[in-house]
């Protein structure tokens, strides 16, 4: 797990591709990263299925209690299929986009 901070966003990278340990972690060691938006980078695991996407809604539901984004980054993933609650994006600086996007929005009161 490689971890990487930019301004109000913390990056969190998947370097051995186990999503569920990853998951695990990151859940774990959510109090560190409650305060910043997240990226949550799982582009390393080449089987990763929708159901270990799904497997991020509770934390996804936790971070945005806090009122801060949280979006995946991953590969090889039908992003048609993914539940709405998800946000997924197959890049890194689409992840940014997307949180600056929301940040706006929570700026205007939506």
């Amino acid at each position: 797990m490689k971890v990487e901070h930019k301004g109000h966003t913390t990056i969190i990278k998947d370097t051995k591709g186990q999503t569920a340990e990853f998951l695990m972690k990151v859940t774990h060691e959510h109090n560190s990263f409650k305060n910043d938006n997240l990226i949550l980078d799982v582009s390393h695991d080449e089987n990763l299925s929708l159901e270990d996407v799904k497997s991020f809604s509770e934390l996804i539901k936790l971070h945005t209690n806090e009122k801060k984004s949280i979006v995946l980054v991953a590969h090889n993933i039908n992003y048609n299929s993914v539940p709405q609650n998800i946000t997924v994006v197959p890049t890194i600086l689409e992840a940014h986009d997307i949180i600056e996007m929301e940040e706006i929005e929570r700026d205007l009161g939506f």
